[in-house]
C-alpha cells in the first residue's frame, strides 16, 4: 500500500512526516554550523549545510533566537536519547560515558551563544536551563552509575558536578582556536577511572 492508497489523511500524514524530517535535518545542520562558527553564523551557511533555501529556514524559524532555541532543545533531546543507546552499544560503560561527553561538549559550545541570541529574555533562558537539567542529569547519572557498578570509575562524583566541570572547561572554547576543550575534557573523563 502506498501513500496514494491511504486516502486524503495518508497524504497529510506523509507531508507532516516529511516536514518533521526536514526540520530535523535543518536543526542538525544549524547545530553543526553553530559548533564550528557560533550562533551568529550567517543563515546562508546554515541553509547551505541543510540543503535548503533561506526562505525555508525563516518559514520554520522567523528569528535567530527561535532557531537557536530550537537547536538548543533539539541537542538536549539528542543528548538525552543518546545516553541509553551508547550504554547499550559501547564496549564498556566508561566508553559510553566518554562518547556521551563528546556529544555534551558539542552541545555546550553551541549553548554558550544562547544568552546573547535571546537578548535578555531571562525567563526564557531559565526555562531552557530547567529543561536541560531535567533531561540530562538523569542520563549522566545513569552513565556514571553504570561505570561505578562496573568498577571503572570513582563513586564519589555526581552527575551535576561532572556536567558543571565540563561546562566550565567549555567556556571560551568557541572564541579561542588555540584552546582545545576536547583534549581537556578527555583528560577529565580519563581521570575518573579507578586505579588498576
Amino acid at each position: 500500500m502506498n501513500d496514494s492508497d491511504q486516502g486524503p489523511g495518508g497524504s497529510a500524514r506523509s507531508k507532516r512526516k516529511d516536514a518533521r524530517r526536514n526540520q530535523q535535518t535543518l536543526l542538525d545542520a544549524a547545530a553543526a554550523v553553530f559548533v564550528t562558527s557560533g550562533v551568529e553564523a550567517p543563515v546562508r551557511d546554515i541553509a547551505a549545510a541543510a540543503g535548503v533555501g533561506m526562505g525555508t529556514i525563516y518559514r520554520h524559524f522567523p528569528t535567530r533566537a527561535d532557531l537557536v532555541i530550537a537547536v538548543y532543545r533539539h541537542q538536549v533531546d539528542a543528548c538525552a536519547e543518546a545516553g541509553p543507546a551508547l550504554l547499550a552499544t559501547s564496549s564498556t560503560p566508561h566508553a559510553a560515558l566518554g562518547r556521551w561527553v563528546d556529544l555534551f561538549v558539542d552541545f555546550l559550545v553551541t549553548k554558550h551563544g544562547l544568552a546573547a541570541a535571546m537578548q535578555g529574555d531571562s525567563t526564557g533562558f531559565e526555562t531552557l536551563h530547567a529543561y536541560f537539567l531535567e533531561r540530562l542529569l538523569p542520563v549522566c547519572t545513569q552513565l556514571l552509575e553504570a561505570a561505578v557498578a562496573a568498577g571503572e570509575i570513582h563513586s564519589d562524583l555526581d552527575a551535576y558536578q561532572l556536567m558543571r566541570g565540563i561546562g566550565n572547561l567549555c567556556i571560551g572554547a568557541e572564541s579561542d582556536a588555540r584552546y582545545d576543550v576536547r583534549r581537556l575534557v578527555a583528560l577529565l573523563v580519563a581521570g575518573l577511572r579507578q586505579p588498576c
